[in-house]
């Protein structure tokens, strides 16, 4: 026997692994947590615990980040309206979108798109990608003496 199927915290670890993966495969299909949970049978309840105990937040939370990564990186190629943005990531209500991607981002979809587009003018898209990812606002530190 190998040290993940004796060890009952390495198997958890390997299921809850194998829903960040899935929701990182399928961002874009109708996933809630209830799914994901039936996905690796165990309670909704306790796939998130143990998620957010393992990575610091929740299932939810975290599809909704990979959603709004992908929703910005189709907001900077500027060809889809904000809406047709919201559907193709896999999220079902527009305002519900542009709250959570308000919160994200620090500005909403329309803001983002129009300033990624002057932001990114020149910028390889390899480059802008990885410039221009999400931070929780909570997560930006303080700027001190400006």
């Amino acid at each position: 026997m190998d040290a993940v199927s004796t060890d009952p915290r390495l198997r958890e670890l390997a299921l809850l692994r194998r829903v960040r993966d899935r929701i990182d495969r399928e961002y874009a299909q109708p996933l809630d947590v209830e799914a994901l949970a039936r996905g690796v049978h165990v309670s909704a309840g306790h796939l998130s615990r143990a998620f957010r105990a393992a990575y610091g937040e929740s299932p939810y939370s975290y599809l909704m980040t990979r959603r709004i990564e992908r929703a910005m990186t189709l907001l900077r190629r500027g060809d889809l309206s904000v809406t047709d943005v919201c559907f193709a990531v896999g999220c079902s209500s527009l305002g519900t979108f542009s709250t959570r991607f308000s919160e994200l981002v620090g500005m909403s979809p329309s803001t983002y798109r129009r300033k990624a587009a002057e932001d990114a003018r020149g910028i390889p898209h390899c480059v802008a990608k990885q410039v221009m990812r999400p931070i929780r606002n909570r997560e930006v530190a303080p700027v001190r003496g400006v």
